[in-house]
């Protein structure tokens, strides 16, 4: 019976660990965990063709230290960088 709840113990820490994992984002800033990104930008692109939003959200949201807006249509205001990111030739928004 100790085995048992053992085992159950060190697995609940380790699915514990995993999960925070993939929400973190480096002490400097900078690059997203892998995942964090992909999960985001998933429920950042549900109502859209995912192919050409999910590449754009994905460069954003790396370039933006995993800053994306919290759902579909969520403000971009939540993250100033992913909404001040602008492509160079036309001037427009670059994140979706």
């Amino acid at each position: 019976m100790k085995a048992i709840s053992g085992t159950l113990v060190l697995l609940l820490l380790v699915v514990v660990a995993t999960s925070f994992q993939d929400l973190a984002v480096s002490a400097d800033g900078g690059v997203p965990a892998d995942g964090a990104c992909d999960a985001k930008c998933r429920l950042r692109c549900s109502e859209k063709v995912a192919g050409r939003c999910m590449d754009y959200c994905m460069m954003c949201c790396g370039r933006c230290a995993g800053c994306v807006p919290s759902g579909p249509r969520a403000s971009k205001d939540e993250c100033p960088c992913y909404r001040d990111m602008r492509s160079p030739k036309s001037g427009r928004p670059k994140c979706p």
